[in-house]
């Protein structure tokens, strides 16, 4: 089986976010370990909203059933993400038989987008 997700979104939105809004949605949606890589960076927090939401398309879910830091994108030491499911994002991937994960990122024009291809082995 292979399942893909993809998602586009305006690095600008959390940008004009309220600062103290902003930073409540971002403890909210992303880990520490991304918060971390993402250095307050908008382009990237745009990046990994993208990837968590096209994440959560391949699982067939889509964001909702699924908490937001169920689905977590680190970067890997050349910078490539690489998805890690937590909670009930590692069980619907596990009950069907999505192993294998792969994201792409993309930012261009004020748009950050990414694309999730899962397959089972």
């Amino acid at each position: 089986m292979i399942r893909c997700g993809i998602d586009l979104l305006r690095t600008s939105r959390l940008a004009e976010v309220n600062p103290a809004i902003r930073a409540r949605f971002v403890k909210r949606v992303f880990t520490e370990v991304e918060i971390a890589q993402a250095r307050d960076d908008n382009e990237t927090l745009s990046g990994l909203f993208s990837a968590k939401e096209a994440v959560s398309k391949a699982l067939g879910t889509g964001i909702g059933k699924v908490a937001w830091q169920d689905i977590e994108i680190v970067h890997a030491q050349n910078g490539e993400p690489k998805v890690v499911l937590h909670g009930f994002a590692a069980d619907v991937a596990k009950l069907k038989g999505l192993d294998e994960w792969s994201v792409s990122i993309t930012h261009e024009g004020g748009m950050a987008a990414a694309v999730a291809v899962a397959q089972s082995s």
